[in-house]
């Protein structure tokens, strides 16, 4: 019993145990929520110490924890090594980063954040910083932090930066839309969802004590 415990003890429960320590710890989930709300998603270590109230040392060893554990990476802006008054090293997600934050539910508060970190009065140094030329994040991960909700959402984004068929892309969107209408319908109100997976089609059944609605979507 107590070998195959041991066994277990490296399967998805342990991971999900695993990854949900290493995001709730205070100065960790802090420094997620600040990279979320970066204008470029990429803030430097003076940033984050302004912006968190924890001592640098302490933020800095964080980092490194999320690095090692693959969520952030350091992205390096060579052409500011040598220039004092502007940082070379800044700190962003990687694709696997964005992939646990997606599964955890975190690109869900990335407009939240920004607005946050918009609002927060900073010094000339953290503007400074704030404005400083940065490297580019990889493409899958711009796009899936992309604040550009005129022609889509974050889950959109994240979808299309995993596939490359428009009509996959349509379909997965019209299906995970309809789940989330279901997940945050209204009081009172009862909602179904029909797939028809051998056809590509799904249909949306919406229940109110008022009147029922129907809406068939066949891509």
């Amino acid at each position: 019993m107590s070998d195959s415990s041991s066994a277990n003890q490296s399967g998805p429960f342990e991971e999900q145990r695993r990854i949900f320590d290493l995001l709730s710890q205070e100065t960790r989930h802090l420094i997620v929520q600040y990279v979320l709300g970066h204008p470029e998603h990429l803030p430097s270590l003076d940033e984050l110490d302004y912006m968190i109230p924890k001592s640098k040392a302490a933020i800095g060893d964080q980092l490194d924890n999320l690095v090692e554990a693959g969520i952030l990476d350091v992205y390096h802006h060579e052409p500011s090594d040598n220039k004092r008054d502007l940082p070379s090293k800044f700190y962003g997600l990687t694709e696997h980063g964005v992939e646990v934050l997606h599964e955890y539910n975190y690109l869900r508060g990335v407009p939240v954040a920004r607005a946050l970190y918009k609002n927060t009065r900073k010094s000339e140094k953290i503007e400074r910083h704030e404005n400083a030329p940065r490297p580019q994040l990889p493409k899958a991960v711009s796009e899936a932090l992309s604040g550009d909700e005129s022609d889509s959402s974050p889950l959109k984004t994240y979808i299309r930066s995993k596939k490359h068929d428009g009509d996959n892309i349509s379909e997965l969107v019209e299906m995970a839309e309809a789940l989330y209408e279901v997940a945050n319908q209204a009081e009172g109100e009862q909602t179904e969802i029909d797939f028809t997976t051998s056809q590509n089609q799904y249909r949306l059944i919406k229940k109110s004590k008022d009147r029922d609605e129907k809406k068939t979507t066949e891509p």
